[in-house]
């Protein structure tokens, strides 16, 4: 089918750095205990430092923390949290992992698909239990075209990292793309559920609601 769903798919192509430089007029936590006192702070700003702090300096661990943020009562506050999960999954532990991933994520946007394909199974080769090696994988092979390896890339991803949002979310443009609507629903809520604040994977249940509806006239 034509593909209308609005994604930046599996959150590839989001820069993977924070700036704190709005919260600058206030004091960033100092050290582990502090950034996790002010997780709870009644100060939005003080929230968003301490988001600011874990993506810096946590580790993959520390999940939980930000998923909470998700759902903070401030935008600002949520928003800096799925940066900072982006960040955190961004992180495999080993600089020379770290540098072939930025490769291939530099591959990937300069459309050298084929050569990106081949960086992140290096990856994959040599840390299978890194999920985003798999998730950024499976968005090139989504991009070619091969919904099929990229299905399996994206299922691997969630065995290791099931709150990945990302992958759920892609889960969902792989099914619209090859004509499950109903699955691709499915998998979009799924990703809403661990993250409510994606637009555009609300917009696209909404159009594949709308699809459906009009299908079944």
């Amino acid at each position: 089918m034509t593909r209308t769903f609005h994604a930046v798919f599996l959150g590839s192509l989001l820069a993977l750095t924070l700036t704190c430089a709005p919260l600058d007029a206030f004091p960033a936590p100092g050290t582990r205990a502090e950034a996790l006192a002010d997780l709870e702070h009644s100060v939005t700003e003080r929230r968003a430092e301490a988001v600011v702090w874990v993506a810096n300096h946590g580790t993959i661990d520390d999940q939980p923390l930000l998923l909470k943020r998700l759902r903070d009562d401030s935008p600002f506050v949520r928003g800096y949290a799925e940066q900072a999960l982006w960040l955190l999954w961004s992180r495999s532990g080993d600089g020379d992992i770290d540098r072939l991933m930025s490769a291939g994520v530099e591959q990937m946007q300069g459309g050298q698909l084929k050569e990106s394909i081949a960086t992140f199974s290096e990856v994959i080769r040599r840390k299978p239990a890194y999920a985003e090696g798999w998730n950024r994988r499976a968005t090139v092979l989504y991009l070619i075209g091969d919904y099929e390896g990229s299905r399996a890339d994206v299922a691997k991803t969630l065995a290791l990292e099931p709150r990945h949002f990302g992958a759920l979310s892609g889960l969902g443009l792989i099914n619209a793309a090859e004509d499950k609507g109903e699955a691709a629903i499915e998998a979009w809520e799924r990703a809403l559920d661990v993250n409510p604040n994606m637009s555009s994977v609300h917009q696209n249940i909404e159009e594949m609601k709308a699809k459906l509806a009009q299908d079944n006239i």
